[in-house]
C-alpha cells in the first residue's frame, strides 16, 4: 500500500514483540504501515502558506453532551487496568447524526508523591492500539516515577482496533493481497498490482461505508479533547511516537491553549506532499539498512558479505536475493502454504530495520533463507510487521492504516505511469527498496472516499512548551521531519537522539530518557539544541 505515516506501533512495542518471537506491521502493506504517501501538486512538497487553524476556545453547544459525559471504568480483564467507553459524534459537522464508540483503558497513579493528571500515549500508526501498547508496554514499561504520578491512559482512535475498527479483508484475502508482487516487470504483472489496490479498497468500503469518511487525524484530535474533560483535566499531558507525533501536533494546533507537557517522538513533518514524505521515507530506510549492512559485514555469520564487502555491496546482494525469490519462491513451513516471495521477504527485512536489537535475528533469518532455502524467518518477521496471529488472522492494522492514510491526504500517485516515472528517484533514494516503496504509493488512487485533508503547517501559538524528538538514523521518521516540525511549532524544543532504530525514549539512552522524564515530572523542557546518544 502507500507509504506515509509510520509503523503502526512504537519501536518500543514492536522491538519488544520482535525480540520476543525470536523465530522471527505483501510489501503493500508494509508500506502502508510505513508512511502513506500523497501529493499536493508541489514540487517542493510544502505548503508554506497553509498553517492549521485553532478551533474556537468555546465548546459549541452542539457538542455540549460529549464534553460532559462520565466515564464509567470496569475491569477489562488485565490485572491494575481499567477500560470505559466513551462517545465522541461520527460526524463533527452535524454532531446530532451519530456517535462513535471509543474504547478507553487507564492504569491509575500508584504513588507515591503528588498525582500530576492522566498522561494520554498514543504508538503510532495511523493504526496501532493505543490501548492494547497502554496494557503492554507504557502502563507497565514507562519509568516507575512517571506512573507513580500519573493516571496512563490511552485510547484507541476511532476506526483502530477496539474503536469500531474498520474492516476491508478476511485474513486468507489478506495472505492474498500481502503476497502480491510489488515490483511488476510486465503490464500483467501491473495490473495484478492495481487490482489488488482495487479490491483492498472495495472491500473497505462494502464493509466500512459511513465509518471510511470520518477517520480523520483531525477527528481524532478532536476525541482525544473530549476525553481530556472526560478524564477531568483542564490540560492535554501526552506522549506520542511516530505517527503518534502527527496526532499530538494536530490537538495542539487544534487546541493550544490546551496543551500541557507533550513529547512528540520520531516526529512527522505535516508540511510535507505525499511525494516528498514517501521519499524521505525511502531514504530514511536506506539509511538504515546501510547502518545494519555495515554492522553485519564485520561479523562471521553475514549472510550478505564478509569483511572486505561495502554496506553497497551488501544491498546489491540483498536484491539479487530478492530478485530469486521473485522468481522462485521459498518454503517456510506455513501451515496455510505460504511461501517467501519477494513481497514478504521484503517486508521481514524493514520490520527489522525499526530497531537495531533486531538485527541478529535478521541475521538469523537471511542466513537461514539464503543458505538454506528456508523462508520461516523472515515470514515470521513480516507476520509480526502485519500483526498476524499464527491462526491466520490479522488485525486491523492494516485497513485503520489506509482508512487514515487515504482520508488525511490526496493520493501520491493517480496511475501506474506515474509511478513508472517516479522510479528513477525513489531508486536513487534508495538502491535496495526503492522501486517497491514507490509502487506502494499507489494504492490511495483507487479509495472509495475522497480526502479531506492536505498538506500544511501546524505552528500552535500559545501552547506550552512542547519536545520533539528526533533519531539522527529513524528509518521511518528522518531526522529532518523532527528539524522541521520543531521549526513550525512555536514552543518546539528539539531534542536530538543520535543513533539508530525507530523513536528515541526507552531505547536505553539514560540522557534522552532522563529528559523526558524530567519535563513530564517537572515541566522542565530540554535545553535548546540538547543531543544525546
Amino acid at each position: 500500500m502507500d507509504t506515509r505515516r509510520t509503523s503502526g506501533q512504537s519501536r518500543l512495542l514492536r522491538s519488544r514483540s520482535l525480540r520476543s518471537t525470536r523465530t522471527g506491521g505483501v510489501f503493500l502493506a508494509a508500506a502502508a504501515l510505513l508512511l502513506s504517501a500523497c501529493s499536493s501538486g508541489s514540487s517542493t512538497g510544502t505548503t508554506a502558506e497553509a498553517a492549521l487553524a485553532a478551533l474556537p476556545r468555546s465548546t459549541p453547544s452542539t457538542l455540549a453532551p460529549y464534553y460532559g459525559q462520565k466515564l464509567t471504568w470496569r475491569s477489562c480483564g488485565v490485572p491494575g487496568f481499567e477500560c470505559a467507553t466513551m462517545k465522541a459524534p461520527l460526524d463533527y459537522a452535524k454532531p446530532a447524526s451519530g456517535d462513535v464508540s471509543l474504547a478507553v483503558a487507564r492504569k491509575k497513579a500508584t504513588g507515591p508523591g503528588e498525582r500530576l493528571g492522566s498522561l494520554l500515549v498514543n504508538p503510532g500508526g495511523p493504526g496501532g492500539s493505543a490501548v492494547g501498547y497502554l496494557q503492554q508496554y507504557a502502563g507497565i514499561g514507562y519509568p516507575a516515577e512517571v506512573r507513580a504520578r500519573y493516571d496512563m491512559v490511552a485510547v484507541d482512535p476511532r476506526g483502530v482496533a477496539r474503536s469500531e475498527p474498520v474492516e476491508c479483508l478476511t485474513g486468507r484475502q489478506m495472505d492474498t493481497f500481502t503476497q502480491t508482487d510489488m515490483t511488476p516487470d510486465d503490464q500483467r504483472e501491473t495490473n495484478q498490482l492495481v487490482d489488488a489496490y482495487q479490491h483492498f479498497a472495495e472491500g473497505c468500503g462494502r464493509r466500512s461505508p459511513e465509518l471510511l469518511r470520518h477517520v480523520s487525524t483531525v477527528e481524532a484530535a478532536r476525541d482525544m479533547d473530549i476525553l481530556r474533560a472526560a478524564l477531568g483535566d483542564q490540560k492535554l499531558t501526552y506522549v506520542g511516537a511516530s505517527y503518534g507525533t502527527f496526532l499530538g501536533a494536530t490537538y495542539a494546533g487544534l487546541f493550544p491553549e490546551r496543551v500541557g507537557r507533550m513529547v512528540l517522538d520520531g516526529a512527522m513533518d505535516p508540511s510535507l506532499s505525499a511525494r516528498k514524505l514517501n521519499e524521505d521515507q525511502t531514504a530514511g530506510f536506506e539509511t538504515a539498512f546501510q547502518s545494519f549492512a555495515k554492522d553485519c559485514v564485520r561479523r562471521t555469520d553475514c549472510p550478505l558479505g564478509g569483511a572486505h564487502t561495502t554496506p553497497e555491496q551488501a544491498g546489491d546482494n540483498l536484491k539479487a536475493f530478492f530478485r530469486q525469490l521473485d522468481a522462485h519462491p521459498i518454503a517456510t513451513g506455513d501451515a496455510d502454504g505460504r511461501k517467501l516471495g519477494e513481497s514478504l521477504a521484503t517486508t521481514g527485512v524493514i520490520a527489522a530495520m525499526y530497531d537495531e536489537g533486531a538485527w541478529e535475528q535478521l541475521r538469523e533469518a537471511l542466513t537461514s533463507a539464503m543458505k538454506d532455502k528456508d523462508g520461516a524467518g523472515l515470514l515470521a518477521l513480516s507476520d509480526s510487521y502485519y500483526e498476524r496471529d499464527p491462526d491466520g488472522k490479522y488485525t486491523n492494522l492494516m485497513f485503520a492504516n489506509a482508512a487514515v492514510n487515504c482520508l488525511d491526504l490526496p493520493a501520491a500517485f493517480s496511475t501506474p505511469d506515474q509511478v513508472e516515472k517516479a522510479l528513477p528517484s525513489f531508486g536513487k533514494a534508495s538502491p535496495v527498496f526503492g522501486d517497491g516503496l514507490a509502487w506502494a504509493s499507489l494504492n490511495c488512487a483507487y479509495w472509495p472516499v475522497k480526502p479531506t485533508g492536505a498538506p500544511h503547517r501546524i505552528e500552535a501559538k500559545g501552547a506550552a512548551p512542547i519536545v520533539v524528538v528526533g533519531t539522527t538514523r529513524d528509518p521511518a521518521t528522518p531526522y529532518r521531519w523532527a528539524q522541521s516540525l520543531a521549526s513550525q511549532l512555536s514552543s518546539a524544543r528539539l531534542l536530538t537522539y543520535d543513533g539508530d532504530g525507530h523513536t528515541a525514549y526507552g531505547r536505553g539512552s539514560t540522557c534522552i530518557d532522563s529528559a523526558i522524564d524530567a519535563y513530564l515530572l517537572r515541566g522542565t523542557p530540554p535545553t535548546e539544541g540538547k543531543r544525546c546518544s
